[in-house]
């Protein structure tokens, strides 16, 4: 995520630093704060104001603060600014109605690798999606990573930021959105009806789709796996099945003998 020899773009560090990010009007992607002075008062100050604007705040060691600062006298706080801003669902929904399209949109749940997740949105763009909806609190965040592994669609593509991925989901149902979890265990993808709206849940690289999300979903899909693996990278996986929707919206026939 970071470079070797500097810190990374869009860092900044040390206490004084850190609260005039949190007073301007400036995107921040997450807080971290060295885990042994969390609760020390200029901190929980600190963690106040980042609790009223909604950023997350890491507790990490010392040592991991010392990796991404790359010198800088952090003073135990770095906050690393969003490499793009973020919108709300609503919006999401807005640009399908301008579109006149059905919503489609992609849910990560628990994306870690930046890589995987700005993938994920340079398909969700060449796929038609409405947006991509990532938790607050887990996962990768918006970095230059993300940015530049999704070879500049992350700025194309709108995002949305929320608390509870459960919520969100059940406030997708609400408004008439299919839920489908890409998951092992499923139904097959290619027996699968993606025509109405549509909501993809990506799960994370290690774990899949959490337990929760996955009972909250209406549908799971699968892919077949021939081989002596039993799992794809996510980006993959979810590359495979947006394409699959797309298809599907387009009304592009499949091959038949």
């Amino acid at each position: 995520m970071f470079e070797k020899n500097e810190p990374a773009k869009g860092l900044s560090a040390g206490k004084n630093a850190v609260m005039e990010l949190l007073k301007s009007d400036n995107s921040i992607d997450k807080i971290f704060m060295q885990r042994e002075l969390a609760k020390t008062g200029i901190m929980l100050k600190i963690k106040a104001m980042a609790k009223e604007k909604g950023v997350p705040v890491k507790e990490v060691s010392s040592e991991k603060l010392d990796e991404m600062c790359k010198g800088i006298n952090h003073q135990g706080v770095a906050a690393m600014g969003a490499a793009c801003n973020f919108v709300e669902l609503d919006e999401l929904f807005s640009l399908a109605a301008q579109r006149q399209e059905k919503p489609f949109f992609i849910l990560c749940d628990d994306i870690e690798d930046p890589h995987n997740l700005g993938a994920i949105i340079r398909t969700a763009d060449a796929a038609g999606a409405h947006g991509v909806i990532i938790p607050k609190r887990h996962g990768a965040g918006m970095t230059e990573a993300v940015m530049r592994s999704s070879a500049g669609a992350a700025s194309h593509v709108l995002v949305s930021r929320v608390s509870n991925l459960a919520s969100v989901i059940d406030e997708l149902k609400r408004k008439n959105v299919w839920v489908y979890a890409a998951d092992m265990d499923g139904q097959s993808w290619c027996q699968t009806d993606f025509e109405g709206a549509v909501c993809l849940v990506i799960g994370s690289e290690g774990k899949g789709v959490g337990r929760l999300i996955k009972e909250k979903c209406d549908v799971v899909v699968s892919l077949p796996m021939c081989g002596k693996i039993n799992s794809l990278n996510a980006s993959v996986a979810g590359g495979i099945l947006m394409y699959e929707i797309a298809r599907q919206r387009l009304g592009i026939k499949s091959f038949q003998k």
